[in-house]
């Protein structure tokens, strides 16, 4: 997951340069005589980390937009706060500075992705993001009378 606007850019020209890779990669095996089955077969996986990188940063511009997942049961949560933070256009260190910690703590809380946030942080998180989180329940069948 990408979460700040370097790791951004460092993605955005990371994808550039596969990008530019594949077409060399491919350019030379078609110089060898290879059928497009072959050529296929050798860039797939090259490929695939392309569209792994694009999906980052497809990922990274939506949450900017303010388009947020869903989560259920708290799965997500840890994301779901990061994103906020980058919806909001907010960096870590500012992050850091609001919440009276160091820079490297939110760094460091943001790569775990909030791994066992309390309620109570993330309920800081929320406040000092000026984000209201709503809930809705519904309650599954047990099956029991």
């Amino acid at each position: 997951m990408i979460r700040t606007e370097q790791e951004y850019e460092l993605t955005r020209q990371k994808l550039a340069d596969q990008e530019d890779r594949v077409r060399q990669q491919a350019a030379q095996l078609k110089a060898m005589g290879i059928d497009k089955d072959g050529i296929k077969r050798v860039l797939d996986p090259i490929r695939s980390f392309s569209a792994q990188l694009q999906d980052e940063i497809d990922t990274y511009e939506r949450l900017k937009r303010g388009e947020f997942p869903e989560i259920e049961n708290f799965d997500g949560m840890g994301q779901l706060l990061i994103a906020l933070r980058i919806s909001k256009g907010i960096t870590q260190r500012e992050m850091a500075h609001r919440m009276g910690v160091n820079e490297s703590q939110v760094s460091r809380d943001e790569r775990n992705e909030y791994a066992g946030v309390t309620l109570d942080r993330a309920q800081r998180i929320l406040e000092v993001l000026q984000v209201t989180l709503t809930t809705s329940v519904r309650v599954l069948s047990s099956g029991a009378a």
